[in-house]
């Protein structure tokens, strides 16, 4: 049961996910973390850490981790397939429309009114990890003085690095190694 609990929830996250990895975040954590429950959100981030310094896509990383963590290599298999089930037949149904009829408008159209959409995704997902990430909260701190110094010095200097285009690897490196380092001096 769990198999095919895992193989549907990532088909759900899976056909919706227009837009690349990051869009694909509010998809998933709203399918594991708020759905079923099999993470929280904490692990949630930590498994979203990883995947993006994981070679292959940011989802199907996601996917497959949090597949292995509720069910084993098992559950890795059926959550990596149920997310990208649904993104073969629907490239695959594109492909032979535009092969067939040429450059839809209609089908430029929806693209285009998709754009916002996956904008505000990503959005949201990351007004939910900057939450996270200096008040250690998922929704607004009911104190906003109680914020997490480390997460005050690492995500403006993580976001500098990612605007000056420094490699993702690199940055997450460097702000592993730096929390780390302001954590055990500040006995966090």
């Amino acid at each position: 049961m769990i198999y095919w609990q895992l193989f549907w929830a990532f088909v759900q996250a899976g056909i919706f996910c227009v837009g690349g990895g990051y869009a694909s975040m509010p998809l998933i954590e709203s399918q594991v973390v708020a759905g079923h429950g099999w993470l929280t959100m904490q692990e949630f981030i930590d498994i979203f850490t990883i995947s993006q310094m994981t070679p292959g896509p940011i989802g199907i990383n996601a996917a497959t981790f949090v597949g292995t963590k509720v069910a084993g290599v098992p559950g890795a298999v059926c959550a990596t397939a149920g997310f990208i089930f649904p993104s073969f037949f629907i490239m695959l149904g594109l492909v032979l429309l535009v092969e067939k009829y040429g450059d839809i408008g209609a089908i430029r159209g929806v693209l285009n009114g998709l754009r916002p959409t996956v904008v505000a995704f990503i959005a949201s997902a990351g007004i939910g990890f900057i939450l996270l990430a200096l008040w250690n909260t998922e929704t607004l701190p009911k104190d906003f003085t109680k914020v997490s110094l480390i997460g005050c010095i690492v995500l403006p200097l993580a976001l500098a690095a990612v605007v000056k285009k420094i490699s993702v690897i690199r940055v997450l490196i460097f702000s592993g190694v730096l929390g780390l380092l302001l954590g055990t001096f500040l006995g966090k």
